[in-house]
């Protein structure tokens, strides 16, 4: 099995102090931060694909061009979807969204690759020695 244009993942998050721009250092305000939404559209790339690799691979980010829309205040939900755009051999390409309950706070591309999980993280681990 391998991932195929269409596929489509959702992530959820409720804005509270931990995820604020402020708590973030990526701003002095209390709103949904940047870093927050980033790491939310990832995730949703990640549930997209997860189902149709094969055991022992996962997808790694690799790049991401995104607009952060609009504010979200803490206390609101905010829904990231990502959809499989374009496979080419191992690289994922994704159109990626997110929304709070009022509107649409940001859209992009995301890129992964397909990677065997041990492999890669024992090539990071070798740095270390």
């Amino acid at each position: 099995m391998s991932p195929i244009p269409g596929l489509t993942g959702q992530a959820n998050t409720l804005v509270d102090h931990t995820n604020t721009a402020a708590s973030l250092g990526s701003g002095l305000v209390p709103v949904y931060g940047t870093p927050a939404l980033i790491a939310l559209l990832e995730l949703a790339a990640v549930h997209a694909v997860a189902e149709s690799l094969p055991p022992g691979y996962t997808s790694v980010g690799t790049h991401l061009d995104v607009r952060h829309l609009a504010a979200t205040p803490i206390g609101m939900a905010v829904r990231a979807t990502a959809t499989l755009t374009q496979v080419d051999g191992r690289r994922l390409t994704f159109a990626v969204e997110a929304h709070d309950e009022v509107e649409k706070v940001g859209e992009g591309t995301h890129a992964r690759v397909i990677v065997e999980a041990s492999r890669f993280v024992q090539r990071a681990e070798a740095k270390l020695r």
